[in-house]
């Protein structure tokens, strides 16, 4: 569904990606961990082709199609959709409106879909005014669920949720990465289109939600570590991500013949 290929990104002229190597397949869904600064939201806008992140080197291909330097729209209406972790304000559109245009002319029942996620009062106020970080994140989940994308990028999901609505984000996050596939049997499965995921986490909490197949760690805008995600998240919370530094410099003397 998406190889990314030695790919180098810079914002400005700051390197924030040097030679990202990753791919998803078709039904996986896939965990990238890391501390603050070492470029996994930048790898999430870039796929999604926001502006002002340059890609100086490598390719991204989507579905077969190389989209290094495709637009946004033109990577939306092939599926790739994203949840931010701080989307702008909008004023003057409401967030209902949003929706419908998510939905790109196909017919939903907006209040059917808000009531799944407590957010039917909101639907008249303009998007994300005054909202809170666990209102935006349900928000950006309505969002998704109206355009229902092949390929779904969470920048931390459980970021500014509450645990109160941490069950409904993590379980919504299942149902959208589960597709047409939720509750089916693995033979109906076969027959189905498969939704596919990267998904940003610090804390972890959304691996109790999701069937997460693969993991890397991102530090200083290159991935090493790949594991179980479970497995590389006992590790973090054991040791934090200076061992992952440890075996980072490692690999990187083993490249240089040191």
């Amino acid at each position: 569904m998406l190889e990314i290929r030695d790919l180098h990104v810079s914002i400005g002229e700051t390197p924030v990606l040097k030679g990202v190597n990753l791919s998803v397949h078709a039904g996986e869904t896939f965990i990238l961990f890391g501390p603050n600064g070492s470029g996994k939201t930048s790898l999430l806008m870039t796929l999604m082709g926001v502006s002002g992140y340059k890609v100086t080197r490598g390719s991204i291909v989507f579905k077969g199609k190389d989209i290094t330097h495709a637009p946004m729209y033109e990577r939306a209406r092939l599926g790739i959709g994203m949840s931010f972790q701080r989307p702008p304000t909008i004023r003057g559109l409401s967030t209902g409106k949003l929706v419908e245009l998510c939905a790109r002319s196909r017919q939903i029942d907006l209040d059917s879909m808000a009531k799944k996620l407590n957010f039917d009062a909101f639907l008249e106020r303009d998007v994300n005014a005054g909202f809170s970080g666990g209102e935006i994140k349900r928000s950006e989940l309505l969002q998704l669920m109206a355009q229902k994308p092949d390929l779904l990028l969470f920048d931390e999901p459980e970021s500014g949720v509450d645990l109160e609505n941490m069950s409904l984000v993590g379980n919504t996050v299942h149902e959208l990465l589960e597709g047409e596939n939720s509750g089916k049997s693995l033979r109906e499965k076969g027959r189905c289109r498969q939704t596919c995921g990267l998904i940003i986490t610090h804390t972890g909490y959304i691996l109790q939600y999701v069937n997460a197949h693969r993991g890397q760690v991102l530090y200083h805008g290159k991935l090493c570590c790949e594991a179980n995600p479970h497995e590389i998240l006992k590790h973090i919370q054991r040791h934090g991500y200076q061992e992952c530094l440890r075996c980072f410099s490692t690999d990187l003397d083993k490249e240089m013949g040191r």
